[in-house]
């Protein structure tokens, strides 16, 4: 990743004046994207497993829930890891990073698979499952953009985990 003047100094050590306007932006997206990807691995994951194992819907979203936080949170603590934190302190910022950002992608997601008629009673082979999980993911991740957003500018959220980020 190019080095930008606002998150930089010309050592190349992080200057961590707080970000604004399309570069706070910027660095929402990328969380969100982040977040996104470990909350769909989870959630396509649960879903299916739900499906094709035949359980209640509720069993199923927990499932699918479950599993965006364990990959959401896997996908931070992994190169916090790598910076040398130990596991238990890359845990913490794994927390505090993906908590709020996956609470509401998994709340926003899952509360739209259960409005959609028969999305979730559709069978995986069914267009009316996987295109309900798409716009389901589509739409978390537009919603959860600003929420992103705002932690970044007041220093936290995924502002945490890249303190870890070389």
């Amino acid at each position: 990743m190019a080095d930008h003047p606002e998150t930089h100094d010309h050592h190349g050590h992080a200057d961590h004046r707080p970000l604004t306007g399309r570069a706070l932006t910027r660095s929402a997206i990328s969380a969100t994207l982040h977040c996104l990807t470990g909350c769909a691995i989870g959630e396509v994951l649960g879903m299916v497993i739900g499906t094709a194992l035949g359980l209640s819907n509720v069993a199923t979203i927990v499932l699918a829930v479950v599993l965006a936080f364990v990959f959401g949170y896997g996908l931070t603590i992994l190169p916090v890891l790598r910076s040398g934190l130990a596991f238990g302190a890359a845990l913490g910022v794994a927390l505090a990073a993906d908590t709020l950002s996956i609470t509401v992608m998994e709340i926003v997601d899952n509360l739209i698979m259960v409005v959609i008629p028969g999305a979730m009673d559709a069978g995986l082979t069914s267009p009316l499952f996987w295109g309900s999980l798409l716009v389901a993911l589509a739409i978390a991740f537009v919603l959860t953009v600003p929420v992103n957003r705002a932690l970044i500018a007041r220093g936290k959220g995924h502002a945490v985990a890249h303190e870890y980020h070389h």
